[in-house]
């Protein structure tokens, strides 16, 4: 046992604090008094809070008396220091294998997967020296070697309690996660159990994260084959997996012109965003070092200010990302292995700019989009037009479990396809990156569609025309339920828009679209002043009704049946900047 110079414990607090899906993970985690016990919950949810809960309450109860955190990345270590303090947990993140215990002034430490791997003994022999919690974060990284596994078996078998976390808690492989159970499903296939679960669907509905509306871009790309033949393809269409897979690295090579025109239109919906949400910024998820400091460039081309450039071996990495958190700078560009340890809130637009294609990749990549800071707040999503990569985005609430006995021809439905499209796509992809191989001649970016809670809008919109900016132009600000009737309306609206320049074509000439009905226009801002209204009622706490009397006494005007397009503008102008005030 330890000495009584051992911190004392913090006292315990109320569970007031918790958010519902928390309070109730805690409270089956005590009703199923279990050694493991894995909570499946959506990135951007408040996994690390819900977990940090469990440490105190567990210290607070007597069953533990020291925490050890496993995190994938060095970045991720500090975080959950950070956060342990201010729960009054102090957790010691500069750890090193040479060290035999942490300091006494600690109440445990924060380790990373490959410190463990690199040195299992140590970790075994600290777990050992006291009642440990073990909390690991996004746990299926135990699986990712077999050495890994076993260290994290070795390092943790000892341990009181483990707490497993996950945002994705499947890999498209069988390498099976430490401590995690398995039982056989309906096809006798080992499958993972998850104890408690929070989906992204769900969390959407509470507010605790925001929506997510994907922009997808298609384009004609031309390329050469290491034999010399040019090849060209339109991204977006039925093509062979190959065609795919280097049309695809077309689109992302940074000489070309899709991803200058999909940079720039990400940007702009960043300006917008950013009328809204002021210290909103974006990240570009690069596939290799190289790619990232060319797109970094194309940033501060397109912008005038620089960008920041994360990349996964760079010393620096964690205070560069920090840096970024704190301040109000519009981008960062990472490297996609540095996805998971990225984790800034404010964080609104992303653009897709890699070739990986893995359901856990993607996952992992969305989750850095989608923490909620307040009601209201609306995330997007550049995607290129690749089949893998669409299915995803149309089943991002989708819960996947962790299968170990796939069998090569199982057809069980999306998510075995999904995952062998992925690793198909993955491996040819990954070939094109040999030296040779091919080389990227042209690209063109159209923009084609929106998809948002699986459903797609806007389907094949004509290039050269103004439909993008329907999508770009949407508010920063909108209520997650509004999302649909708001995406209904703009794809009306360029229906309308499309008949008419048909109408044109058919004759000789004609002026430029129609106008929009008033009656529409009316309803698009009653629906967006009503939006705001939501918002701000919940960080106010006041009723809805009041918060219409008062910007009326305050703007002039009818009630909000009557108002004009220009007194609901006016009213929206107000109740904006209360709202970021």
């Amino acid at each position: 046992m330890l000495s009584p110079s051992f911190p004392q414990r913090a006292p315990w607090g109320t569970a007031g604090s918790l958010r519902a899906w928390q309070q109730e993970a805690l409270d089956a985690y005590e009703a199923a008094a279990k050694r493991d016990f894995l909570v499946a919950a959506t990135p951007g949810a408040g996994k690390t809070t819900f977990a940090l809960t469990v440490a105190r309450k567990l210290r607070h109860d007597d069953l533990i008396d020291q925490v050890i955190v496993v995190a994938p990345t060095e970045h991720l270590k500090t975080q959950w220091a950070d956060a342990a303090a201010r729960v009054h947990l102090r957790l010691d993140p500069n750890f090193k294998n040479s060290h035999t215990a942490p300091s006494r002034q600690y109440h445990g430490v924060v380790v990373t997967y490959a410190q463990v791997a690199a040195k299992a003994s140590v970790h075994r022999a600290l777990t050992e020296r006291a009642r440990t919690l073990v909390i690991l974060d996004e746990v299926h990284h135990g699986g990712d070697a077999l050495s890994w596994g076993d260290a994290i078996r070795e390092a943790y078998g000892p341990a009181t309690r483990r707490l497993l976390l996950s945002g994705t808690p499947f890999r498209s492989d069988d390498a099976p996660i430490p401590f995690v159970e398995y039982a056989p499903d309906e096809q006798g296939r080992r499958t993972s159990v998850t104890d408690y679960a929070y989906g992204y669907g769900r969390a959407l509905a509470d507010g605790v994260v925001r929506p997510v509306l994907f922009h997808v871009y298609s384009g004609h790309m031309t390329w050469r084959t290491r034999a010399g033949d040019e090849l060209e393809a339109h991204l977006g269409q039925d093509n062979l997996k190959d065609i795919t897979a280097q049309a695809w690295r077309t689109a992302l090579d940074p000489g070309g012109e899709w991803m200058s025109a999909v940079l720039r239109s990400a940007d702009a919906r960043l300006t917008e965003i950013r009328h809204h949400v002021p210290d909103a910024g974006g990240l570009v998820l690069a596939t290799d070092q190289t790619a990232a400091r060319a797109y970094a460039k194309l940033l501060h081309s397109i912008t005038g200010k620089r960008a920041t450039v994360v990349l996964s071996d760079d010393a620096e990495a964690s205070r560069r990302i920090e840096r970024f958190s704190e301040s109000d700078d519009r981008w960062m560009v990472a490297v996609r292995m540095v996805s998971e340890g990225v984790d800034v809130p404010r964080l609104a637009v992303g653009v897709y700019a890699t070739s990986s294609s893995t359901p856990l990749f993607f996952a992992q990549a969305i989750g850095r989009f989608v923490r909620a800071r307040r009601r209201g707040e609306a995330a997007s999503v550049f995607l290129p037009h690749v089949p893998v990569l669409m299915g995803l985005a149309s089943e991002l609430e989708r819960q996947r479990d962790h299968v170990l006995d796939r069998r090569e021809k199982d057809e069980d439905g999306l998510d075995d396809s999904l995952l062998e499209a992925a690793e198909r796509e993955e491996k040819a992809s990954d070939a094109l990156t040999e030296e040779g191989s091919f080389q990227a001649l042209g690209s063109v970016a159209h923009f084609d569609r929106m998809v948002f809670e699986g459903k797609e809008f806007g389907q094949l919109a004509v290039p050269g025309t103004d439909e993008e900016q329907e999508f770009i132009g949407l508010p920063g600000l909108l209520e997650p339920e509004h999302v649909h009737e708001l995406l209904m309306q703009r794809v009306a609206r360029q229906s309308r828009h499309r008949q008419a320049r048909e109408a044109r074509e058919q004759h000789s000439g004609g002026e430029s679209s129609l106008p929009e009905p008033l009656h529409r226009t009316l309803k698009e801002q009653r629906q967006l002043l009503n939006s705001l209204v939501g918002v701000y009622a919940r960080q106010t706490g006041q009723p809805h009704g009041a918060i219409h009397a008062e910007l009326r006494r305050t703007c002039g005007g009818p009630p909000v049946a009557q108002a004009t397009v220009a007194q609901l503008q006016k009213r929206i102008q107000v109740l904006r900047r209360r709202v970021h005030s």
